[in-house]
């Protein structure tokens, strides 16, 4: 079928579907950890995020809940898509990380230059070992590669280990309201029994469905983007006699799961703090649907991300902690009625999150 005859999804659809999937229209019910293995995984490049992400979607969500996941392994932090650290669910970290696998290998390739004369067969045996006895610092794992290949660049050694091998972040890294140096183990080690009861690795053609769950409509490149993946085209077109067809504004295919949410476009969409590395910023090629054109790039300052606040579904400012309080620097001016929204949800993080009770307060407003 000619992809002009696909119904139309505008921008603010769009908009309201990917909210209602990553739980930003309302508040979900659902357990902490259920949530995590619905959104694929949390952008755990801090140690902050995760927290402040179940917050935005969770009702009634205190970081103990997730810390206490973190300590009985439950949940892990390690390197999955875009070569980024996720916050994943035990199952999730042992089935997803094959899928990304071969981008990790070709990711090793970039540092051949300073891995000449390095096998790295026998790399990753003895980088497995080495943590295995125990959790390692990557200092620790970089020094005992440079006993073996003295005249192999120290970088590129530890990012073939990191490539490589499955590493966890083994706990108190990760805990909220605790401190630890980032110490690495393998995933099989770190989840024992638990791991050998993992057979297989998920199909490409579920993650996709997953994918779309949590992130539809998407595009192809859409999914690309969150993967890190190339290639994924087979998968969706094999799916596609179960999938639903669209096509948003620009012509651009949008495929989805028929029975997801596609909430009317006038749907109300609650002020929403969101933390840097956001994976609803991140997981589309076209971002259009959450940041409106006139404010692209504005989350970010170089590669760093900033937080991020949503109103009325779309990037509306920056926010930051100060003190015991929360400062706001909006993109432009709202109603006084939304602005009051804006602080209560503020409060409302300030208190979820234990700091609270502290002032919410608008700084800067940028046009």
């Amino acid at each position: 079928m000619a992809s002009t005859t696909h119904p139309v999804l505008g921008t603010r659809s769009l908009n309201r579907a990917t909210l209602a999937r990553q739980l930003l229209l309302s508040r979900a019910g659902m357990s902490a950890a259920d949530a995590v293995a619905h959104l694929v995984g949390l952008q755990a490049q801090n140690v902050k995020p995760p927290y402040y992400q179940l917050h935005a979607r969770l009702a009634g969500f205190g970081p103990g809940v997730l810390a206490g996941l973190m300590e009985s392994r439950e949940v892990v932090r390690m390197v999955t898509m875009r070569s980024t650290i996720h916050t994943h669910t035990a199952h999730d970290a042992l089935t997803l990380r094959p899928l990304v696998q071969p981008a990790r290998d070709r990711e090793v390739g970039y540092f051949r230059k300073g891995l000449v004369g390095v096998d790295l067969v026998r790399l990753a045996d003895r980088a497995r070992s080495f943590v295995e006895e125990e959790p390692r610092t990557m200092g620790e794992i970089r020094a005992e590669l440079l006993r073996a290949w003295p005249a192999a660049d120290p970088q590129s050694l530890s990012v073939a280990a990191r490539c490589l091998l499955p590493l966890v972040q083994v706990t108190p890294r990760g805990v909220w309201g605790r401190s630890g140096q980032v110490r690495l183990t393998t995933v099989e080690r770190w989840l024992g029994s638990n791991a050998d009861a993992v057979r297989a690795p998920q199909a490409v053609d579920d993650v996709v469905l997953r994918y779309l769950g949590a992130f539809g409509p998407a595009s192809v490149k859409d999914m690309q983007t969150w993967a890190g993946l190339t290639r994924l085209r087979p998968a969706f077109e094999r799916l596609r006699p179960r999938l639903l067809v669209f096509r948003d504004d620009s012509g651009v295919e949008l495929f989805d799961l028929p029975d997801a949410p596609r909430p009317d476009a006038d749907t109300p969409a609650p002020p929403r703090f969101l933390p840097e590395f956001d994976n609803l910023l991140l997981s589309h090629a076209d971002r259009a649907r959450v940041v409106a054109p006139e404010h692209k790039g504005r989350a970010w300052t170089g590669n760093q991300s900033h937080r991020t606040l949503l109103v009325d579904g779309f990037l509306a400012g920056l926010w930051r902690t100060e003190g015991d309080g929360l400062v706001v620097d909006l993109f432009g001016t709202h109603p006084r009625g939304v602005e009051e929204e804006i602080v209560a949800e503020g409060e409302a993080l300030l208190a979820g999150m234990g700091r609270g009770p502290g002032p919410v307060r608008f700084g800067s407003i940028h046009g």
